[in-house]
C-alpha cells in the first residue's frame, strides 16, 4: 500500500470523528454523519476538481482559496442554499479548531481556514421556499403508481408532507416507528440532538403505508428501515441522494401540467410547505413549533414572516369599508387651481 504523504492530517481526521464527537462531545450519529459528509465534500472537491491526490493531500494543501472555491461550487454546481455552504464552512472550522488544540501547531493552518467569512444569507431574510397546495398536488401525482418503485416514491413524499419531517428523521424510520394500527396513528422520529417526537399522521397517509408494506415489508422485519434500497443483494438504508433524485424528477414532470410547480425543490421544502400550509389553516404557533421539533419558538417565526398571502388576508378583512383606503379615488390637483382648493382636496383646510 502506498503511504499517504500525511502531516497528521487523516489520522487527526480519524480521532475527529471517530473519538472526539461520539465519546467526548457525545454528539448523535445524525450530526456526526453531517460533518463527516462535509469533509467527504471537501476531499472530493479537491481530489476530483482540483486534482489533488488523495495521497498527498495534508494540511498545507488546504488553504483559504481552496476553501473558498470549494463553497462556491457548492452553491454554483450543486445548488446548495448559503445556509448549508455555512453549514459546511462551520464543520471544517470546528474540526481545525479540534486540530489546533490538539497540536499547537497546526494554529496557523485555523487560522487559514479562519479568513474565510460565513456568507450573509439574505434569503433567510425574506419569504421562505415552500409550495403551494396545488405544486404539491402535481408532484404527487407524477409517480407511476402501477411499479413497486413508484409507489414508495409517492408514499415517501405523503409520509414526509403529512409529517411536516426532515428528511433524515424520515429515512432513520424503522418499520416499528409506525404506529399504524392504533387509536390515533402516528409515527416515532428522532430529531436533531437525538431529541424524540411522536407525529400524528392522516388515514390516508395509513392508507398508503399499507399499500407500501405489502410489497416493501411482506416479510414484517420491524427492526428493518422503513425505506431502504437493495445494492448487489444488500439491502441497505435508503441515501438523501436518491431521494433528491426522484423528487426532482417528479418536479420536473409536474411542471408541465401545474405553472405553481416551483423551479426547484428539496427534501425541507416539504417540510417548509407543510408547515406553511398548516399555519395559514389556524394551527398556532405553539404548537407549530412542538410538531416541527424546534427547540426554540423563534424558530417558528419564520412561518408567521413568511406567508405574505395570509397576511394580505387577514389586512383586507380588518380594514373596513369605510376606511379611506376602501374609499373612492382621492381627487387630485391640477396645473391652475389655487392654493385653497388644493389644501381642500387634501384635507389641510
Amino acid at each position: 500500500m502506498r503511504k499517504l504523504k500525511d502531516d497528521g492530517l487523516f489520522q487527526m481526521l480519524h480521532d475527529y470523528l471517530n473519538i472526539y464527537l461520539p465519546d467526548q462531545k457525545h454528539m448523535s450519529t445524525n450530526t456526526i454523519k453531517s460533518y463527516r459528509e462535509s469533509i467527504n465534500l471537501l476531499l472530493d472537491y479537491a481530489t476530483k476538481v482540483k486534482g489533488i491526490r488523495l495521497h498527498d493531500m495534508s494540511f498545507s494543501k488546504i488553504d483559504s482559496i481552496l476553501i473558498f472555491e470549494f463553497l462556491n461550487w457548492l452553491e454554483t454546481e450543486r445548488a446548495c442554499s448559503v445556509s448549508t455552504r455555512n453549514q459546511r464552512l462551520s464543520c471544517i472550522r470546528s474540526f481545525y479548531k479540534y486540530s489546533s488544540v490538539m497540536d499547537y501547531a497546526l494554529m496557523a493552518h485555523r487560522n487559514e481556514i479562519l479568513k474565510v467569512p460565513l456568507k450573509k444569507d439574505e434569503a433567510n431574510k425574506a419569504v421562505i421556499k415552500y409550495m403551494t397546495e396545488n405544486a404539491v398536488q402535481a408532484i404527487l401525482r407524477q409517480p407511476d403508481v402501477h411499479t413497486s418503485k413508484g409507489i414508495r416514491d409517492q408514499f415517501f413524499m405523503i409520509l414526509m408532507y403529512d409529517a411536516g419531517a426532515r428528511d433524515r428523521e424520515i429515512l432513520d424510520l424503522h418499520l416499528k416507528d409506525f404506529e399504524a394500527d392504533s387509536k390515533n396513528p402516528c409515527i416515532h422520529v428522532t430529531g436533531k440532538g437525538n431529541k424524540k417526537r411522536i407525529i400524528p399522521v392522516m388515514a390516508k397517509t395509513v392508507e398508503h403505508f399499507k399499500q407500501y408494506i405489502q410489497i416493501y415489508h411482506s416479510d414484517h422485519d420491524s427492526d428493518r428501515y422503513l425505506f431502504y434500497t437493495v445494492r448487489h443483494g444488500t439491502i441497505q438504508p435508503m441515501s438523501d441522494d436518491n431521494v433528491a433524485r426522484f423528487m426532482n424528477s417528479y418536479r420536473r414532470k409536474a411542471s408541465y401540467e401545474c405553472q405553481e410547480v416551483p423551479m426547484c425543490i428539496n427534501p425541507h421544502m416539504w417540510r417548509h410547505s407543510r408547515a406553511i400550509h398548516l399555519y395559514r389553516a389556524g394551527m398556532p404557533l405553539p404548537l407549530l413549533s412542538e410538531w416541527l421539533g424546534h427547540a426554540q419558538l423563534e424558530t417558528t417565526q419564520i412561518y408567521a414572516y413568511a406567508d405574505i398571502e395570509m397576511k394580505r388576508t387577514a389586512i383586507n378583512k380588518a380594514t373596513g369599508a369605510a376606511n379611506p383606503l376602501k374609499g373612492p379615488v382621492m381627487a387630485s390637483w391640477k396645473q391652475g387651481d389655487s392654493d385653497d382648493l388644493i389644501r381642500k382636496l387634501y384635507g389641510i383646510r
